[in-house]
């Protein structure tokens, strides 16, 4: 008896037709979670602020200066900038509550949660009060010098340039680090 394509006597029908279904499926998926990642980094990339620095310090010290109140106290925000560092808990799930007092007198009250801690590597934390964003800090050894990367993750690319806009918050950024820098040589000495 002669049995249609994919079928035998044993009953084993449609075996060679699913095994070739199967290998399309599984490539179309592998295909589809390349695309869903490229898309989610492109998506990403006009949601993140990001700036790297190498500084002229061992990464030890930078990570010292970024976990503890009493340096980062010191040197945190845009230029004209104070801080009170209410709490500071670095470690997963601990809050860091802090008040930036602005040159023309106005505070911004800011709370943090620590999402994850490795020290002396990489920091993230989500930034809770307004306006809302998820900063990935990493250090990496180069010799005596530390490469800073420091991501901001907005939840939207119109919070993103809002926040450009009203805040300055890209030139902010670089201030910032030009004020870690700063703090950096002084707690060298």
């Amino acid at each position: 008896m002669k049995y249609p394509f994919g079928w035998n006597n044993t009953g084993n029908f449609l075996n060679r037709p699913w095994i070739h279904l199967k290998h399309i499926l599984v490539s179309y998926n592998q295909k589809i979670k390349k695309m869903e990642r490229q898309n989610e980094k492109n998506n990403m990339a006009d949601r993140e602020l990001v700036i790297t620095r190498v500084l002229n310090a061992p990464r030890d010290l930078v990570w010292e200066v970024w976990t503890k109140p009493e340096h980062i106290k010191n040197w945190w925000g845009p230029n004209g900038f104070t801080n009170t560092i209410n709490t500071m808990e670095v470690e997963p799930g601990g809050c860091w509550d802090f008040v930036m007092h602005g040159p023309d007198g106005t505070d911004y009250k800011n709370k943090s949660i620590y999402k994850e801690i490795v020290k002396p590597e990489r920091i993230v934390f989500e930034h809770i009060t307004g306006p809302h964003f998820t900063a990935t800090v990493t250090f990496a050894e180069q010799g005596k010098k530390t490469l800073l990367t420091w991501r901001m993750l907005f939840d939207a690319a119109e919070q993103l340039q809002q926040v450009i806009k009203t805040f300055k918050a890209d030139e902010g950024l670089k201030q910032n680090i030009e004020k870690l820098e700063v703090y950096l040589q002084q707690a060298k000495v």
